[in-house]
């Protein structure tokens, strides 16, 4: 089969018709859920741009991959990953959008650019050129007006057109392809018509503002702070950049249309399997605050993920399975039929797409990390913000020493979340009553069962997240499952 993974950047599980939010974003990507398998317990595995990236082709977690920030791109370690193994089984491949990780130009048989910035080179219009140069010069805020230039400049827009001329262009070998979108990440601009699809004064409300954030603690006020400290109208500005950021969904959407008509008019959809994802979410708007940065929440660790095509089950509702973007690699290596790369971390999907049987606890919760390292800062660091990312009335930079210092880690459990630190602070909150998680259950004597069993699963999770690599050199042989899996080999695994 062809694989295509559509991969968005940003874009927060929960604001889409599918899982009941009021706005109808993304009409066809809904669709195209329901005939295939979605989950709406599909977590990043840290949310930030390149430590997932490198996660979704490595299927290993930041803290194996030494990929904890964005700055740390060349430290990526693994044995084989996405591009690897399609390579190695006669896979044509293709990246067309946004990178951010530490695949490089050489192991790619075709590459189209396209960032924050847009594009790059000299095979850009010279509408495009000034396309891009517009959106430099946003540096990264919302768009008060309609974006001057049509919905061509934009870069999905062009990731689908030049993705479709290369798919064209080949002679009948299968194909993988990452068709990665820089939208719905900042700087949130959209043309008409989609700058007036969701006016800012008929949007939803959030279900918290900018007074949660004393409940939520220093690392989210000090991103209102800095974002403040950088636009004055910081504030005013969440309205628009709502509006906007829900209209460049509705354009991502048409723009997947576009590329699945093609599929079809091409006589090749029934054989390519689409694998559509994110690679982290945004605040956009809870807690008065737009983009990411602090903590662990839901809004920036919970992602769209679904899967259609052959030997796909369609089902209208959400799989139940709790499961997680470093399981996208082994998933897609059963696919096809290979072995998982050693030191993989993920576990395949396949048995659950499928409608097949699979051991039920090996999919009863979801782990998260977050963090560089070392301590927490705090207000009174003598580290400057402006040599971090911060130019005051200009620019700044969510992912900050402020807000991904110190260590955490996380675990969904059904209705239920743990958040630790390195120096043992907890969260613990049930979601179903605190979707936002206002109210921390950590240490309530009602709750003290919830807390020692996610405790316990927190634990076993981040053992089993630390790096298996490097093997043993001599006499031990690790055991594994084929699969990825924690459980021993039963018949119900299929092995």
């Amino acid at each position: 089969m062809n694989i295509v993974v559509i991969m968005t950047d940003q874009q927060r599980a929960d604001v889409s018709a599918r899982e009941g939010f009021p706005l109808d974003t993304t009409p066809y990507i809904d669709a195209l859920a329901r005939r295939g398998t979605w989950f709406d317990k599909a977590y990043t595995t840290m949310p930030a741009c390149a430590p997932t990236r490198v996660s979704f082709l490595t299927g290993r977690y930041p803290n194996a991959t030494r990929v904890r920030t964005n700055h740390n791109i060349e430290d990526a370690t693994y044995t084989r990953d996405l591009f690897h193994v399609m390579r190695e089984n006669g896979y044509a491949t293709a990246l067309c959008g946004k990178n951010h990780s530490h695949l490089t130009d050489d192991r790619v048989d075709h590459t189209l650019h396209l960032g924050h910035g847009g594009g790059r080179g000299e095979d850009r219009t010279r509408q495009e050129r000034d396309f891009d140069d517009w959106l430099r010069g946003l540096n990264h805020r919302a768009s008060m007006a309609a974006t001057p230039f049509p919905e061509e400049c934009q870069c999905p827009h062009r990731a689908v057109a030049g993705a479709i001329d290369w798919v064209r262009g080949l002679d009948g070998d299968p194909f993988f392809l990452w068709l990665s979108f820089p939208e719905p990440h900042n700087p949130y601009q959209v043309p008409e018509p989609y700058f007036s699809m969701f006016p800012p004064d008929d949007l939803p409300p959030t279900l918290s503002d900018e007074g949660a954030l004393p409940h939520k603690g220093f690392k989210f006020e000090w991103t209102r702070n800095i974002g403040e400290a950088a636009f004055s109208d910081y504030g005013e500005q969440i309205p628009r950049a709502r509006a906007n950021y829900f209209g460049m969904l509705r354009l991502i959407d048409d723009q997947v249309r576009r590329f699945g008509e093609f599929l079809e008019a091409e006589g090749i959809a029934e054989d390519t399997l689409i694998v559509f994802v994110s690679d982290h979410g945004d605040f956009v708007g809870e807690y008065g605050l737009m983009r990411k940065g602090p903590e662990l929440p839901e809004a920036l660790t919970r992602i769209p993920m679904q899967f259609t095509g052959p030997g796909v089950v369609a089902g209208a509702e959400a799989h139940p399975a709790h499961v997680s973007i470093a399981d996208i690699l082994p998933t897609l290596c059963e696919a096809i039929g290979v072995a998982i790369p050693d030191g993989v971390q993920g576990r395949s999907l396949w048995p659950l797409l499928a409608g097949a049987d699979y051991p039920r606890d090996e999919f009863d919760s979801a782990y998260v990390e977050h963090g560089f390292g070392g301590l927490h800062y705090t207000h009174d660091e003598p580290q400057d913000p402006t040599a971090d990312g911060l130019t005051p009335g200009v620019a700044f930079d969510c992912l900050n020493a402020w807000t991904q210092s110190g260590a955490m880690r996380m675990l969904r459990k059904g209705d239920w979340k743990i958040v630790m630190d390195m120096d043992g602070r907890g969260q613990l909150y049930n979601l179903r009553d605190d979707p936002v998680e206002l109210v921390d259950l950590y240490g309530d004597p009602e709750h003290v069962a919830n807390q020692a069993e996610l405790l316990a699963d927190l634990l076993a999770a981040t053992l089993r997240a630390q790096d298996p690599l490097p093997r043993p050199r001599r006499r031990y042989v690790p055991k594994t499952h084929p699969r990825g899996y924690r459980a021993r080999l039963h018949p119900s695994d299929g092995a």
